[in-house]
């Protein structure tokens, strides 16, 4: 027996907005009766604002369906459209004070039949909103698409976390495989992801680092009459631009070495400084000095 919250035993008892909207402007249908679960969600949404004034809905499901269905229309009305598109399924979970694991999916219902009532009302077809994708499981008629979208925005890892959000596999089990070939996809693009994103904070930083490091020699520099800029950076090479007297002075070169073991001493790592001519805007590359 499942371990329900008081918030979950609330809704379900007595659950909020539990009618269709008479003069809805936005509808969303997900699931099958078919397959076990449907929820019909109906918006009122005031065009010039564009906020969502009504919300009803019709759910054919557990009580976890319900309670979730109850609550997600609690929580975005009054909100704009893109207030409410910002709602995910671990809020309605946590608006409830939590779901059993193996009714994360009613929570995720509830979510794609908010984009899908979002998209109706914008005159987009619930196809183009979400693209088709391979059938994965048909006992839920759930597709590879829908599977990435819920990992993605949950942080799944396991076949069992993907069963528990999606349905996906819970009937007859025979397509655990497809799922997990989907799982194992869609973590390593995460993973790579995050590895990028990764490299771009370090090359972000190391930019910081040089900047402060040039910023702390400029006030010497342009006391003398010269400036300097960075203009580019390459792995271990970074290129400045002088300017002023720096251009003419016979001490320029130690400039470039003083930064030189400032810039590796802060970066731990050897670094080499070129100096560079900034073109004219009207000429073309960079020419180095």
């Amino acid at each position: 027996m499942w371990d329900y919250s008081d918030k979950v035993k609330e809704h379900f008892f007595n659950p909020r907005n539990a009618s269709l909207v008479s003069d809805a402007n936005a509808k969303g249908d997900v699931g099958s009766l078919s397959c076990g679960d449907a929820l019909s969600l109906t918006l009122k949404i005031e065009p010039n604002t564009e906020v969502i004034e009504e919300a009803g809905f019709q759910t054919f499901g557990c009580g976890s369906a319900i309670a979730s269905s109850s609550a997600l229309t609690e929580m975005i009305k009054g909100k704009t459209i893109s207030e409410a598109m910002a709602v995910t399924n671990n809020d309605i979970a946590r608006y409830l004070d939590g779901l059993p694991p193996e009714k994360m999916h009613c929570s995720v219902m509830g979510m794609e039949a908010l984009h899908a009532a979002i998209a109706d009302y914008r005159g987009e077809e619930q196809a183009q909103a979400h693209e088709e994708g391979e059938l994965i499981c048909k006992c839920f008629a759930i597709d590879d698409l829908m599977i990435k979208r819920v990992v993605t925005a949950n942080g799944l890892t396991t076949l069992e976390d993907v069963v528990n959000y999606t349905k996906a596999g819970g009937a007859c089990t025979s397509c655990h495989e497809k799922i997990e070939w989907v799982l194992e996809a869609c973590l390593q693009e995460m993973a790579d992801a995050d590895t990028d994103q990764a490299g771009a904070d370090d090359a972000s930083e190391r930019i910081t680092i040089i900047e402060q490091v040039i910023a702390q020699m400029r006030p010497n520099i342009v006391a003398d009459g010269g400036d300097i800029e960075l203009v580019d950076v390459e792995d271990d090479m970074v290129f400045v631009s002088l300017t002023g007297n720096c251009m003419s002075c016979g001490l320029s070169g130690l400039t470039i070495s003083t930064l030189e073991t400032k810039l590796s001493t802060a970066l731990g790592m050897a670094i080499t400084v070129f100096p560079v001519t900034v073109p004219d805007e009207n000429k073309e590359g960079t020419h180095y000095a």
